[in-house]
């Protein structure tokens, strides 16, 4: 079932992206635009050495703004697209002078008192803490926020009682600077010039890294981790038994992931697929015999997450199920949540 854009609204409200030159500040102000969102005045805002100069958007060309958090706190929605060390300096003073602030790093979205949130999966949530007064509110990590919408219908209609997922996931997940690594370097490839890798650790062209972030104690990565800890977050799960393993592929856009559940109650492929027909934000694609299933060529630029290769797991029987899904991390994982977050407050 395909996302809705924003209803209209009477609210006319002064939307700031912060980290307007990144690859997620620019998916913003699109999605703001494409999504009609009820915009009185935009502000970009990014570093100091950007002040000045002007960026081609679909308001037509505007200025970047050195970020001063005096200026920014005037506005009524605040979109961070920033690192966690800037979010956590100032993420908090902005929403206290009454901005809504929804913030695409990772630097509160394990606070208990901060809401994570994917609003096809826990919008309730938001609603109840707006309503209470909060107003910062965290962005998901792009590989869970893909996940969670192929995942909570599911769980509501047979109950998840552990998960496996294994990611394979794009470039542009380490931002515009990796894309532009994978280009460059795959030229070099082709060129036969060395090849030398520096936003990731090991050349990416032709080559997949298990490795995205830090290692843990416990031999997993951060990314990893991620995955389980917002999972069961903002499916209201604590204690879901997730396990996660990423892997950085050399594509540009769209992550992909092999999840396998354990369910509680027995499923079957077909009634998997007539519960995800009908869930907001997911598009079922699924006729592998025609060769029909998701793809990152045709996830890219997309709002829904495609899922397909729906089938019994033959590990769990008639309590297991195997999908393949695909999402522009960009968009859902990214730019496209945040300013659906944005809309619940309309």
């Amino acid at each position: 079932m395909s996302s809705n854009n924003a209803s209209a609204s009477s609210k006319s409200l002064r939307v700031a992206v912060v980290g307007a030159t990144g690859a997620v500040g620019r998916e913003m102000v699109k999605v703001l635009h494409d999504r009609n969102f009820p915009v009185a005045e935009l502000g970009l805002f990014a570093s100091e050495r950007s002040a000045g100069k002007v960026q081609d958007t679909p308001y037509g060309a505007l200025t970047l703004t050195a970020f001063d958090a005096a200026v920014v706190k005037g506005y009524d929605v605040v979109l961070l697209a920033v690192s966690g060390d800037f979010a956590k300096a100032h993420a908090k003073d902005l929403a206290s002078a009454g901005a809504l602030v929804i913030d695409n790093s990772s630097a509160f979205r394990y606070d208990a008192d901060i809401p994570l949130i994917v609003p096809e999966i826990n919008a309730h949530v938001f609603r109840e803490a707006y309503a209470a007064g909060s107003r910062l509110i965290a962005n998901p990590n792009c590989t869970t926020a893909i996940a969670v919408v192929a995942l909570g219908p599911l769980h509501k209609a047979f109950g998840i009682k552990r998960a496996i997922v294994s990611t394979y996931q794009a470039t542009s997940g380490a931002g515009a600077e990796g894309m532009a690594e994978l280009e460059e370097q795959t030229r070099n490839q082709l060129d036969g010039k060395p090849v030398t890798n520096s936003v990731f650790r090991h050349p990416i062209p032709f080559n997949l890294i298990p490795q995205i972030d830090a290692f843990q104690e416990n031999g997993y990565t951060k990314e990893e981790m991620k995955v389980t800890w917002e999972t069961r977050k903002i499916m209201e799960v604590p204690d879901l038994p997730v396990s996660c393993t990423a892997v950085r592929i050399p594509t540009y856009r769209a992550h992909s992931e092999a999840i396998t559940l354990e369910t509680i109650q027995p499923v079957t492929p077909d009634a998997a697929r007539a519960v995800l027909a009908d869930a907001a934000g997911v598009k079922v694609v699924d006729d592998p015999a025609n060769g029909v299933y998701p793809m990152p060529l045709n996830a890219t630029g997309q709002y829904d997450v495609e899922v397909g290769r729906i089938r019994n797991n033959i590990v769990f029987g008639d309590h297991g199920l195997d999908l393949f899904v695909c999402g522009d991390q960009l968009l859902k994982g990214a730019a496209l949540n945040a300013v659906q977050i944005a809309e619940l407050a309309l």
